[in-house]
Formats: C-alpha cells, structure tokens, sequence
C-alpha cells in the first residue's frame, strides 16, 4: 500500500472531535473515506452533514453501529428491531452503503438461543434493508467480548449466519478480533463474495485494556500485511477502516493522531 485512495478513518478513533470536526479532518489529510457513528451524527441535521461531506468530497465507508438483539426481554428486543430500523434509514440518508452489526450478548440467554434471537432479528430487518439499498455487516467479535458485546465471535460463526440470507447481510472483517483465529484464511475466502468492510487496527502485548487497548497499525503483533493480501485475493477492493479504541490515542492532539494513523496506514497495511 502507497497511498491513502481506500483509506477510511472510523470516526471513533479520533473520538473527541464532532462529525463535522472528523469530516474536515480528513480533508485535511485527504482521507477519502469516513465511518461514522450514530452518536455523532445525531449531534447535527442530516442535511448539514451531507452537505459538509459534498464540501469535503467524502464518502462514508459504513455507519456503526446495529445489532444488540439479544436483549433480556421481548419488548426491549422488539425495541432493538426498531432502532436499528432508524439506523437503517439513517445509512439511506448519509448514503451509507453498510450498517455494522454488533451483534450483542446473551443477556441470560444460552448461547444457543442467543444466536437464534441474533439470526431472527437479521431476518426480520433484511427485507427492510434491501427496500433501502442497505446492506448489514455480520462484524464477528472476540471472544473476549461475548459476555458483553457479541455472540458472534469467529468469521465462521459470521459466514453461517450470513449464508443464510441474500446479499443484503454479509460479514466485515476486523484484524483485532479475529488475527488469532486458525481458520482466518479458509473463512475469508469463504467469505468472499459477502465481505462488506475491512477494518484495521493492532494487538498490543501485553493488551493493557480490554475495549481501550487497540493499538496502532505496526505497533502491535498482528501480521496486518498479510491479512490484508488474503482480502485482496477475495477482490475486495472497497475502503480500509482504521478503528482503534484507544485512550492514549483519543488524548492526542487530533491532527497529531490523524498524521501518524496516516503514516502507519502507509507503513504497515
């Protein structure tokens, strides 16, 4: 890699700067592409942000994020289904192409019926997303996080459940939770014609915080190199999403931190 044509900064990375902050941003660095976060851009109209992404000639990569189906309840997962029908209309409006999903734990579900309630919830908004020209990325997690975060915790796990729909659900693939996994290279193969986003970051050893800890492309352990020539074998060929949850990072001074994600992008993906 040498130059910054598919490069898209994930808005949490330089997390204390607003949308429009992020957006011009990365004009400024001439980053093609952002992931934005439903947070921050409910903090403004949705014609204001399309308008500053026309300004900034930016196209957004993915919102995130969707999922958190398996809720304790039947009413609150019935008010997750509905909530990510707004995340949904929101992709439409920010022309979006994909919705992240994380998937969401157990909440005193065996893990079992906690994949069901993920697979039926996927069902159910589908159709919804297809009406919209939206597709839904299955984001697998580490399995650190399946006690809160996500059932969904290996691409393989991710291609089952996407190949169970059209082509409105497939799978984005993040180098920090699944590096580890002994069958990567045989899922991202598999995964080929459902691979909706590539996301990069590093594993830091050891990893000094279990959300907090993600560490910049090169700094880490993580052969990115190599995962990144796996998915370019598939043909993927849309954006690169830089996505570190950091603290250190976020306390940098955004410009700074934007500089050296260049330059590790650069470097070492």
């Amino acid at each position: 890699m040498n130059d910054l044509s598919r490069l898209s900064l994930n808005q949490r990375t330089i997390n204390r700067w607003s949308l429009r902050e992020a957006i011009e941003g990365c004009a400024r660095h001439s980053i093609p592409y952002i992931g934005i976060w439903r947070d921050k851009l409910a903090e403004q109209p949705i014609a204001l942000t399309n308008q500053q992404l026309r300004d900034a000639n930016l196209k957004v990569s993915s919102l995130c994020r969707g999922g958190f189906f398996s809720a304790p309840t039947p009413q609150a997962r019935a008010a997750s289904i509905e909530d990510n029908r707004r995340a949904i209309e929101d992709c439409a409006a920010i022309n979006a192409p994909v919705l992240v999903l994380v998937c969401g734990p157990a909440h005193g579900q065996s893990l079992p019926d906690a994949r069901a309630t993920v697979r039926d919830a996927i069902a159910e908004l589908a159709p919804y997303a297809q009406q919209h020209n939206i597709q839904l990325g299955i984001e697998p997690l580490h399995p650190m996080y399946a006690a809160d975060r996500s059932v969904i915790n290996t691409l393989q796990q991710a291609n089952d459940l996407a190949e169970q729909f059209n082509t409105a659900v497939g799978v984005v693939l993040d180098v920090f939770h699944l590096w580890w996994d002994p069958e990567i290279h045989q899922q991202i193969q598999r995964a080929a014609p459902r691979i909706l986003g590539f996301h990069v970051s590093d594993w830091l050893n050891p990893l000094p915080d279990i959300l907090l800890g993600r560490g910049l492309m090169g700094d880490g352990i993580i052969d990115i190199p190599t995962l990144r020539h796996a998915v370019d074998t598939t043909n993927y060929t849309g954006p690169i999403e830089v996505e570190i949850f950091n603290q250190k990072l976020w306390d940098t001074d955004p410009n700074q931190a934007l500089t050296n994600i260049c330059n590790a992008y650069l470097t070492h993906v």
